[in-house]
């Protein structure tokens, strides 16, 4: 027989039972109603509580970025930043903005780094970071592509889809898509700063190859990343992708000095954005043998822009906070003589001279020696297709041989302030000219005609080039 105490518990749960079934459909709906909020509001507080930052999106009437960020407890801090950069206005306008929002844990983190404060940065000292992480236009997660953006700071923003969103190779997306009525948030986890030419070297695994060689070789003279990541560089890059360091082949043979002076010679001195370049020639920060004479380049604009008629522009106008990166197709090697006759079209005429009308002659392979070995180095007066236009005739082999000879010198290296007025100048010919100097560098020939140099010092690794406007002619063909 059951005890009393058990036949009771029995009865208990038998009455509990009916009861439990005489609930109603509509009963059961309210409780599983009042669980699910339960469990909603639960997993709400704590994505709230996370580092990720989750953002809640209960505002009521807020409608722009500005508004949103306010109502955001965990982007106090950038509310504040954009509060006393005086910002706030922007991003409550009816512009159309992507917005990529640090929280909190980010903007302390970031002013750990600096060892600074809110409180000590200014306007100025905001402006341009906070600009910084904020594109014109909206775009969201989907919409963004791996490449370069254009900022409200005037700078360039790297976006790597790849794996999620990555913003610079170092600040990361955690929550995307957050529309407002004036564009877009995205939720990162780190304060973007203002990039550097070695940000983006860094952070394009386009320029892996470029990035390793310029910062873990050792041996080089040049710190490559201080000088990509100095803030005042003011330096433009160009440089060469992934591609191109493949189709340069091995490297391992180069020596380090060589390499050193290769890597200078992507690098001119300003920062230099394409719509400022134009057909001339300019310097790179690689030098002539071991001297201060920079190493020229020859920037042709007619069609895209191309560097010493062998490197292409790919990609253009990569803005940094210290200066300017274009990508080139092909890595450009230090130029000789040769190199410039070739890639620049007024020279033209000069080449085809020296080459299909002087075959006897190997002038190509000559003028292409390396310094240090005989004849190197060469100073060239170098005619132009007008000089070669206002002959009556080209001559024929034997006498042109002569001709092209009389305008090389060879064994030295002679730039413009090294030439003095009624210097004799003895030729590879072995015939003379004097110079001239006034008003102009004018250079007198032995059949007395006049020619005047009208542009000077284009240094190769091998010679330097003096562009004059008239044939000279030598006395052994007159």
């Amino acid at each position: 027989m059951l005890k009393s105490k058990e036949r009771v518990r029995i009865s208990s749960l038998r009455l509990f039972n009916h009861q439990t079934i005489k609930l109603n459909k509509m009963k059961l709906k309210e409780i599983f109603k009042t669980i699910f909020i339960t469990i909603f509001a639960i997993t709400i507080y704590s994505c709230s509580d996370d580092d990720d930052s989750t953002f809640m999106d209960d505002s009521g009437d807020t409608t722009t970025i500005a508004d949103f960020v306010a109502e955001n407890a965990d982007y106090s801090s950038l509310l504040a930043a954009l509060e006393k950069a005086e910002l706030t206005s922007t991003l409550a306008s009816d512009g159309n903005y992507t917005v990529f929002a640090p929280n909190n844990a980010a903007f302390d983190a970031f002013l750990s780094d600096l060892g600074v404060t809110l409180d000590d940065l200014t306007k100025d000292d905001l402006t341009p970071i906070l600009l910084n992480h904020v594109i014109g236009g909206s775009f969201t997660s989907s919409q963004l592509t791996t490449g370069y953006l254009v900022n409200l700071a005037d700078v360039s923003t790297y976006v790597n889809v790849s794996d999620g969103v990555t913003i610079n190779g170092d600040a990361t997306v955690t929550q995307a898509d957050v529309e407002r009525s004036n564009g877009i948030i995205h939720a990162i986890d780190k304060v973007i700063p203002l990039p550097t030419l070695l940000t983006f070297v860094a952070a394009d695994p386009e320029l892996s190859s470029l990035a390793v060689t310029a910062t873990t070789t050792e041996g080089f003279a040049t710190d490559f990343a201080a000088v990509l990541g100095a803030a005042d560089s003011d330096l433009t890059l160009l440089a060469p992708d992934n591609d191109a360091f493949t189709d340069l082949g091995d490297i391992s043979g180069v020596s380090t000095d060589a390499l050193e002076q290769i890597l200078l010679n992507h690098v001119i001195a300003g920062g230099i954005q394409s719509s400022a370049l134009s057909t001339t020639y300019s310097t790179t920060l690689a030098s002539y043998s071991d001297t201060d004479n920079n190493i020229s380049i020859y920037i042709n604009t007619d069609d895209g822009v191309a560097f010493n008629g062998i490197s292409s522009v790919s990609t253009a106008d990569i803005i940094a906070s210290n200066g300017v990166i274009h990508i080139v197709d092909t890595v450009i090697t230090i130029p000789s003589v040769v190199t410039f006759a070739t890639a620049d079209p007024n020279f033209s005429t000069l080449v085809s001279a020296l080459t299909e009308l002087t075959p006897e002659t190997d002038f190509a392979g000559i003028l292409s020696t390396d310094l240090g070995t005989d004849p190197a180095p060469f100073t060239v007066f170098a005619p132009t297709n007008t000089a070669f236009d206002a002959l009556d005739a080209i001559p024929s082999e034997d006498p042109l041989t002569s001709v092209l000879q009389y305008h090389v010198v060879s064994g030295v290296n002679v730039r413009a302030e090294d030439l003095t007025n009624g210097q004799v100048v003895t030729t590879l010919e072995t015939g003379t000219f004097t110079v001239n100097i006034g008003d102009d560098v004018t250079i007198t020939d032995e059949a007395e005609g006049t020619s005047t140099v009208t542009a000077t010092n284009v240094q190769a690794s091998n010679g330097v080039i003096h562009v004059i406007d008239t044939v000279l002619i030598p006395d052994s063909i007159l």
